[in-house]
């Protein structure tokens, strides 16, 4: 069990920390996310921010297993807000979404019966 409760945190951290260096120097691909889902340019920083945190979040619960759990669900949170933006504009490209979302998913379920 602890080989796959460290996959899976560092594997949702690396693609969360990846999504949160795009979001915060400003390239391309989030502004284009952005336009698609009618969110401000202004709250990429916010949103990279965001998933950095919960990047660096899954990493810190090694040390302190709660702050892994909180950093897990705060991204669940997070892609369900992602969705929530997706289906408002009526877009049906949901794959990165999902990638995404089943990561954060599963770091939380394997937080949740590593250390709970």
């Amino acid at each position: 069990m602890f080989a796959t409760y460290v996959t899976v945190t560092i594997l949702a951290s690396v693609f969360t920390g990846i999504a949160a260096v795009t979001y915060l120097m400003g390239h391309d691909y989030p502004k284009a996310q952005a336009d698609m889902k009618r969110v401000p340019h202004s709250w990429l920083p916010k949103l990279g921010a965001a998933l950095a945190a919960g990047s660096l979040g899954l990493l810190a619960g090694f040390a302190v297993p709660l702050i892994g759990t909180l950093a897990a669900a705060g991204l669940v949170l997070y892609f369900v807000g992602a969705l929530v933006a997706h289906l408002r504009v009526g877009s049906r490209k949901l794959v990165g979404w999902a990638v995404f979302f089943a990561t954060s998913i599963a770091a939380l379920a394997v937080n949740l019966a590593y250390h709970w």
